[in-house]
């Protein structure tokens, strides 16, 4: 879809040529009717020249290329106007061209939002200070959990933030067969719990969904869009949402083992094997399961968490499994995991994710260009 993108933009770009070479009567090739002046033909020239460069910034994907792409059919649009006759039928690239500068613009002012959400995260995470408590304090298996992580040997430094990147594969109902493929990163604030997760999702070549998740403050927020533009799921100020973010926080903490010393998780042991944690952040609380293997290694988390956020939502089991781990700086972390809903007539796997990069304490604030990749 993209090859064939910056093939349009460059022909229609190429055709504004007719004019320039008719102007200044570069060869006999004649298709204009009317006659054109020289200031028109420059005009036909200045579309060439734009639409290249348009083509060029599109390849090189950068972030303005549809700002230089809204001038190029102004100008291109002017000139079919005065040549409609002969002209008319490049409204419809200009059409085409058009809506992808419309979709990009939006991509950008969503990338935008996302970009100013993680700057307060860094800043808040950069002075942010949270009483923790002595590992002794922790239940036996969440101690061996987090010995065996490697945390200890690294100097027990003080983490404040994180952030990572994802490929992801989704599906988004039960019965789906196919998995979408999408990338994603997320940011950590670890001593005021809060995290922002971002991703972009190609549903096929031409459908692609952009969405946004976050905890902040002990509220949670989930934004979903098609194409940037249009909303298919906007919800927050709903305590559904806070819990159901909470437990994802919480989910998580298995990439930042520091965080299971926080004050706002109280621990219960269970069995040799397995702990429950319930989180209390801001008037949210939240809980779930955090199951070990025989290496004391993390391998599985349980909560009952809610779904959906209407009236009538119910809470459901939402299953984190580890596919795969690995030692990443010293620690060693889930880096390959599914995520299951356990339905009532069926399991939904619908969440399969790797990490592909992952940075403690990071000294710069992150940018979410995850539209540029």
């Amino acid at each position: 879809m993209r090859k064939l993108c910056i093939i349009l933009i460059t022909l229609h770009g190429l055709i504004h040529l007719i004019g320039f070479i008719q102007t200044f009567k570069i060869t006999d090739f004649k298709m204009l009717n009317h006659p054109i002046s020289k200031v028109i033909g420059i005009m036909w020239l200045l579309g060439v020249l734009l639409f290249i460069l348009v083509s060029v910034m599109y390849i090189l994907k950068s972030e303005f290329w549809w700002l230089a792409g809204f001038i190029a059919i102004f100008i291109s649009q002017i000139l079919i106007i005065l040549f409609w006759q002969e002209a008319k039928l490049g409204i419809i690239p200009n059409i085409i061209i058009l809506l992808a500068c419309i979709v990009a613009c939006s991509n950008f002012y969503f990338n935008q939002k996302v970009n100013e959400e993680l700057s307060q995260l860094f800043i808040e995470a950069k002075y942010a200070a949270s009483p923790s408590r002595n590992i002794q304090e922790l239940p036996l298996p969440v101690q061996r959990w987090y010995n065996s992580s490697g945390f200890l040997s690294s100097e027990n430094e003080i983490i404040k933030n994180v952030y990572l990147k994802q490929e992801v594969l989704m599906k988004t109902k039960p019965q789906q067969e196919i998995w979408y493929k999408g990338h994603a990163v997320q940011y950590f604030n670890i001593q005021q719990p809060a995290f922002n997760w971002s991703v972009a999702l190609d549903m096929n070549p031409l459908i692609k969904v952009v969405g946004r998740d976050k905890f902040e403050n002990g509220k949670g927020e989930m934004l979903i869009k098609l194409y940037s533009i249009f909303p298919v799921v906007n919800v927050k100020d709903n305590d559904k949402i806070n819990q159901a973010a909470l437990q994802r926080y919480l989910a998580e903490i298995v990439w930042f083992p520091a965080a299971a010393l926080s004050r706002y998780i109280t621990w219960e042991s269970i069995d040799n094997y397995s702990a429950r944690a319930t989180m209390t952040f801001n008037g949210t609380t939240g809980s779930g399961i955090f199951y070990f293997n025989e290496n004391w290694e993390f391998v599985r988390f349980s909560a009952m968490r809610y779904k959906d956020t209407d009236e009538n939502a119910q809470l459901k089991e939402w299953i984190a499994e580890v596919i795969e781990s690995k030692v990443i700086n010293g620690i060693k972390i889930p880096v390959e995991m599914k995520v299951t809903w356990k339905l009532k007539d069926t399991e939904w796997t619908w969440l399969k994710l790797k990490i592909s990069e992952i940075q403690y304490n990071v000294e710069e604030m992150p940018v979410a260009n995850i539209l540029y990749k």
